[in-house]
């Protein structure tokens, strides 16, 4: 069953409805926290800003209990409601958001650990505008995927899945520079290595708003296309599915 934004307006109980709209309002506001984390993690790298930096990892927490939150209130859903076909889809859709956005939030604190370390090292480093370039693309990336979950937007989520080969590339090509730029001067080898953690962590995210996309394409379609190379896509057909 192919679903549409208007698909949960039609249920006879305006309070199931009413839970299930608030499942995607909780997992869009969790959705805004971690990205806020990645902006704030990456600014305190480039500005310097340590009390920024310890902000993001102390807020990891926050991040933490959200995910609490909204799976406590799918076990509910699913106990009360014993939902069918698409309305099963979005809870268990949300459920595994919930856990890629804490995996986000997790990766938002490495990179402010590693900016702490290279801030009160007072050490500047290679990479640098390799991290602001990745971390627009992965943000990007992560605001495109909540946006087609919250619109059951299907072009929106393939569009996703294919910017990931880029942010792959874009990681590989930044890591062969800063191998090389170690192998040049040893004395850089310590903040360069907290720079490819941060860029490590990136390139993780990226996957992670990858999976989010996918999901948009299990609850909107019913497919699983997680272990579909995006190349072998039959993006006509999945548009057609019913």
């Amino acid at each position: 069953m192919d679903i549409t934004s208007d698909t949960h307006s039609q249920h006879i109980s305006r309070q199931f409805n009413q839970e299930l709209e608030e499942l995607k309002t909780h997992l869009m506001a969790m959705g805004g926290l971690v990205e806020q984390q990645i902006q704030e993690a990456v600014s305190a790298l480039l500005e310097g800003d340590s009390r920024l930096a310890e902000r993001v990892r102390d807020n990891d927490k926050a991040v933490n209990d959200m995910q609490l939150k909204i799976d406590d209130e799918c076990t509910r859903v699913l106990a009360r409601r014993q939902p069918a076909a698409s309305d099963l889809r979005l809870v268990l859709a949300v459920i595994r958001a919930t856990s890629d956005l804490e995996r986000i939030g997790d990766e938002a604190s490495k990179i402010a650990r590693n900016a702490l370390s290279l801030i009160e090292a007072n050490q500047g480093a290679k990479g640098v505008v390799e991290v602001r370039h990745i971390s627009e693309h992965v943000r990007k990336m992560l605001r495109d995927a909540l946006t087609a979950f919250a619109r059951f937007d299907i072009e929106l989520a393939l569009e996703v899945v294919h910017e990931d080969d880029s942010v792959d590339s874009e990681y590989a090509s930044a890591m062969r520079s800063l191998m090389t730029f170690m192998m040049e001067d040893p004395r850089a080898i310590s903040p360069v290595l907290n720079v490819m953690w941060i860029l490590r962590a990136l390139e993780r995210i990226g996957d992670h708003a990858n999976n989010l996309a996918e999901y948009v394409v299990y609850l909107v379609k019913g497919l699983d296309i997680r272990h579909v190379d995006p190349e072998e896509l039959d993006e006509a057909a999945i548009k057609r599915q019913d």
